[in-house]
């Protein structure tokens, strides 16, 4: 009897645990998991707009009018007549040559002068009056010729006597060195002593003119063409008038003035491939300074049918290749690789892959291999019903639980569940 009763305990012992299993999952009401359905993921509808193409090209800053300040006569500097790093104005003095030996030039001009007038004074009457008593057969005609020849000679002296005064007087001046433009002049290469010469290869001084000032830009001559291409193809529109540049410092920051789009350069460098666009910018308060490296943003055209992407739902391969995930007709995620242009913000400029009314997966297509049946959630939609749901009043807080005698707090009262467990 005992082996039959063993081989009974044994077997209704499964039963007792199933069993035992079942009345414990009732009481703590856990249920089966439910069964996995399709991913859902994040979608954004795209749609076209009307986009400013913009282009950030590098640069530099050039004076928009640059001169030396060089001598042009020779002798020994007597002063420096301006503050190094000031704003001068055209025909201030600068420096000051020692004008001895150039005065003393202009005094002997000067003399010869009257001398050469004194001689004419002495030739004409005598001229005159042989070419009376010629009529009259008094004098010879050759007297006559020869009084008339020495007055000529005494004007031309004059004359000659005329321009070596002004060339004194031009080399008298040139003693005092003045600005030939306004601007702000740099660091003097000579002080009060130094010997100058009129050919000497090195300047007294720079002066810079830096209000307006120049920018110039590189754009490569590919660019050029590409955007010429589209504009005379109708895909994007000219942006009328001159182009607007803004400008962006060394530390990133947006300069306050606008400039514009003067030149544009005739000739693609043969080194660089690039050709050089020029544009004038206010600078009243000189913050930019020649030699300076900017950054100058361009609005070339416009875009009517632009078409842009989240970054975020962007990503590259290991090839470098720029892909997004989308939804195509069928409630598939499908993998599409992506021509992106410049950053807008946050988003691409789509040139193709995509077009208006995709919809792109923005949060959720990492986990979704391509092919995958999801449930697609319109981002915009969903963002718009969230805004349009009015926050209800906040429950009133729960009463804490009574202290009994002892001085602790009672216990909350047991759950229906809690009971049956």
């Amino acid at each position: 009897m005992n082996a039959p009763t063993n081989a009974l305990a044994s077997r209704a012992k499964p039963l007792l645990l199933l069993a035992a299993t079942l009345a414990l999952a009732a009481c703590s009401g856990q249920q089966a998991p439910p069964q996995m359905g399709a991913p859902e993921v994040s979608v954004l509808t795209l749609t076209s707009e009307r986009l400013a193409l913009d282009t950030q090209l590098p640069g530099r800053t050039v004076a928009y009018q640059s001169s030396d300040v060089r001598p042009q006569v020779g002798g020994i500097l007597r002063k420096r007549l301006f503050t190094e790093g000031a704003t001068v104005k055209a025909g201030q003095v600068l420096y000051e040559i020692e004008p001895a030996t150039y005065q003393a030039a202009y005094d002997n001009a000067q003399a010869s002068l009257a001398q050469a007038e004194a001689e004419v004074l002495s030739a004409r009457p005598k001229a005159e009056r042989y070419s009376n008593l010629v009529d009259m057969d008094a004098v010879s005609k050759q007297d006559s010729d020869d009084a008339i020849s020495s007055l000529r000679r005494a004007e031309a002296a004059v004359v000659a006597a005329k321009a070596s005064l002004q060339t004194a007087r031009i080399n008298l001046g040139y003693t005092k060195v003045v600005a030939p433009i306004s601007g702000r002049i740099g660091t003097s290469a000579y002080t009060p002593g130094a010997l100058v010469t009129a050919d000497q290869a090195t300047a007294l001084a720079q002066i810079n003119q830096l209000d307006p000032i120049y920018v110039d830009v590189p754009q490569s001559s590919e660019q050029l063409l590409r955007l010429r291409r589209q504009l005379d193809s109708g895909a994007l529109k000219a942006v009328d008038g001159k182009a607007v540049v803004k400008i962006l410092l060394e530390d990133g920051s947006t300069y306050a003035e606008q400039g514009t789009l003067e030149v544009v350069g005739n000739a693609v460098d043969v080194s660089t491939g690039t050709v050089t666009l020029r544009a004038v910018v206010p600078n009243p308060k000189q913050v930019l300074l020649p030699g300076m490296y900017v950054k100058a943003v361009l609005a070339m055209a416009v875009d009517e049918n632009a078409v842009l992407v989240p970054q975020r739902a962007v990503t590259r391969t290991n090839k470098g290749e720029s892909v997004a995930m989308v939804v195509d007709g069928e409630g598939k995620a499908q993998l599409r690789t992506l021509q992106v242009g410049a950053a807008v913000g946050d988003r691409w400029l789509v040139k193709d892959g995509l077009k208006a009314g995709d919809k792109v997966i923005v949060e959720g297509g990492q986990k979704v291999p391509p092919g995958t049946p999801v449930k697609a959630v319109d981002v915009a939609a969903a963002k718009a019903e969230g805004e349009a749901i009015k926050p209800e009043a906040a429950p009133p807080a729960a009463t804490p639980p009574a202290a009994n005698k002892s001085g602790k707090s009672a216990a909350p009262a047991a759950t229906p569940a809690e009971s049956r467990g």
